[in-house]
């Protein structure tokens, strides 16, 4: 295995964990690095402002689950394309970029987000 390819399962099994199981501090702490950027303008940046707002996420929608599409990676980067559920609330398909360090560890995120809508100009859907 690659480290391409043990950067791509930690990427989906970080974010796993942090969505879909509901368990943000546990992600942080088994697959974050020494520091944690974040670029996503609706969290702060750092490893506990990230615990406190998939904390707060949680709770406000404990049903919210996503589902990885594609992982693929580069280098120390891995992009997974992403459809994230969030009950009662808008759905989205996403694009999320993990940086890793040296130990495999996720050090900084960036992710582009787009509403899923039901009207479309082409028949080829998001995913």
């Amino acid at each position: 295995m690659t480290q391409q390819d043990t950067n791509k399962a930690n990427a989906m099994a970080f974010y796993d964990m942090m969505f879909n199981q509901c368990k943000p501090a546990e992600a942080i702490a088994t697959y974050a690095g020494d520091e944690y950027i974040q670029h996503n303008p609706h969290v702060a940046d750092g490893k506990q402002a990230f615990i406190d707002y998939f904390e707060r996420m949680a709770a406000e929608y404990p049903d919210k689950h996503v589902i990885f599409h594609r992982a693929v990676a580069e280098g120390d980067l891995v992009v997974l394309h992403c459809e994230q559920i969030w009950p009662n609330s808008d759905n989205y398909a996403g694009i999320d970029i993990f940086r890793f360090d040296d130990a495999g560890k996720v050090v900084e995120h960036w992710d582009v987000l787009q509403t899923i809508i039901d009207v479309s100009a082409n028949d080829n859907g998001l995913f």
